[in-house]
């Protein structure tokens, strides 16, 4: 029962640490990485409470270390997915009717453990199963994850609080419930935040969870895992498994308690996810809630009044942090031609400074990409440019997977502005630039609005404040983020809600309460205080 109305002011985001020489944090980080691959660990699934072990192992390796074996998982089968819907379903009852003041402070008391006692475990885990240097760990699996957990109990607070207005003798509340049913919560490798968050935020509104992380994923899932079950979180009301995707689909979307997915991945499985909805819509007792954030082909544009060191500057970092593998990722790029000399001059001299190796050096800024088939999908891109007389490679374009999956940060100049690098979604530490006239700016908008079926994230780079309202404008329905003077990178919780359109999803903006609205079903509840005794209106009398 609650007994008041209780406050969840806006947070503030959580600092990001430094990792200099000499810090406490870079001493425990090193450390807990240290620890981490001392011993090999064992991870079951998690269903109803239970840890579920199968028998059947599958080797994690670090991307950047491949003969050292971090641990195993356990696959599943068709019958944990039924097992974990069955779990859910029975959880809810009990969840949903949890005072609301309860199920916040599970959550941010999980968003304190990773801020403290978690913080160096979760980010060497990131580190080692996703190939992330230092900072790229700190911003995603510590900071974003906790401010997520923070964020949403705040934003959710305020939608608690919206209710509607009362008439003379009329008492009107709206309730904001769960989905009848459970959720999907299908995440991906590149972020553990957002692997986080894709469960919590939907079983922070009172939902039930199936989740199921990329495989590559699953070793810093499980820490999330420890920390929420520490937290205090409920058996059953998020289970984690690692089943075959396609399995996992036949049997979740042939399900009448069907709710919801909430889903980050390639627009290819989420189309067919879409697809496979509909088919079925005739089996659920609600038209299901699809959320998903999908691909980019994200853009920086520009302009001839664009400071050079500052164009760089977002141009190494926004193509080539975390390898590329970021959705938001710079992967095209376009320079006027006053400047394009110098740009590329310092952007390759820029790139030549990288180093790349493995995450227990602290000194390399690129690591590896997270897998083998990632790895050859790109190095086919690459071996294509370096043949096609349409492009030329400035730096880079080297690949080698004998000791890891590492590839070379590449610039490619495009001569043709719909080259297929320019176009097409890589996924890796790539960077196309074309260089177009400086004197055709707005032409050059066009097409920039118009090469590629995304809509993700993008920026323009300028000192001409007309050039920039102009992009703006132009560009308004190329980008669900878009930046000015800055890389295409970087949304943080609270500031920029994130998320895009036509290709790159549904554009329902995690780290805002725009995403929590779809995890609720209003029910609009009218009372009335002095009900009418008599069908008649005063209209029926007679003159």
């Amino acid at each position: 029962m609650s007994l008041g109305y209780f406050n969840y002011p806006m947070p503030a985001n959580e600092p990001v640490l430094g990792y200099a020489p000499g810090s406490a944090e870079r001493a425990a980080l090193k450390k807990a990485i240290a620890d981490a691959k001392k011993k090999q660990m064992e991870i079951p699934m998690y269903i109803g409470g239970r840890a579920v072990k199968t028998g059947k192992k599958v080797e994690i390796r670090p991307p950047h270390e491949l003969s050292h074996t971090l641990g195993f998982f356990h696959r599943g089968e068709d019958k944990h997915i039924n097992q974990a819907i069955d779990a859910a379903l029975k959880a809810k009852s009990g969840w949903e009717a949890m005072p609301w003041e309860d199920r916040a402070a599970i959550f941010l008391k999980a968003a304190d453990l990773i801020a403290q006692k978690y913080r160096a475990e979760l980010n060497a885990a990131t580190m080692l199963c996703q190939s992330k240097n230092p900072y790229q760990a700190e911003i995603d699996s510590a900071c974003e994850l906790i401010d997520f957990l923070r964020f949403n109990v705040h934003f959710l607070s305020e939608i608690y609080r919206q209710q509607p207005n009362d008439a003379p003798g009329v008492k009107n509340r709206t309730e904001w419930r769960p989905l009848e049913g459970f959720v999907l919560a299908l995440t991906p490798f590149n972020f553990t935040a957002i692997a986080g968050n894709l469960p919590t935020s939907a079983a922070l509104c009172g939902n039930v969870v199936v989740w199921k992380p990329a495989d590559s994923q699953v070793y810093s899932a499980q820490v999330v895992m420890k920390i929420l079950k520490e937290a205090g979180l409920p058996d059953g009301v998020i289970n984690l498994i690692y089943v075959s995707g396609q399995k996992l689909g036949k049997i979740v979307f042939a399900h009448p308690d069907f709710a919801g997915i909430h889903f980050t991945g390639s627009s290819a499985v989420f189309n067919t996810i879409w697809k496979t909805i509909g088919e079925n819509i005739s089996r659920y007792k609600s038209y299901p809630r699809i959320v998903g954030e999908t691909g980019g082909k994200d853009f920086v544009m520009i302009h001839k009044s664009a400071n050079v060191d500052e164009a760089v500057t977002a141009l190494a970092r926004g193509a080539f942090e975390y390898q590329g593998q970021k959705c938001s990722a710079a992967s095209r790029a376009y320079i006027p031609s006053n400047l394009a000399e110098k740009i590329k001059a310092k952007l390759v001299a820029t790139v030549k400074t990288f180093k790349m190796g493995p995450v227990d050096d602290f000194s390399n800024f690129v690591n590896a990409v997270i897998d083998e088939k990632s790895f050859d999908k790109i190095s086919t891109y690459l071996k294509n440019a370096a043949k096609d007389r349409k492009a030329s490679i400035l730096v880079g374009g080297n690949c080698d997977k004998s000791a890891g999956y590492f590839v070379e940060p590449t610039v490619i100049e495009a001569k043709d502005p719909k080259y297929v690098t320019m176009c097409e979604e890589i996924f890796g530490p790539v960077l196309t630039i074309y260089v177009y006239d400086a004197d055709k700016f707005e032409q050059t908008l066009d097409l920039v609005n118009a090469t590629s079926p995304y809509a993700l994230t993008g920026s323009i780079l300028g000192q001409d404040r007309a050039a920039i309202a102009l992009a703006t404008e132009k560009l308004r329905f190329a980008a669900g983020n878009f930046y000015i003077n800055d890389k295409p990178t970087g949304a943080v919780v609270g500031q920029q809600p994130f998320g895009g359109a036509r290709a790159s999803g549904t554009n329902d903006k995690a780290g805002s309460a725009l995403n929590l609205y779809r995890w609720l079903s209003a029910r609009s509840i009218k009372e009335t205080l002095n009900p009418p005794v008599d069908y008649t209106y005063p209209f029926l009398s007679e003159e």
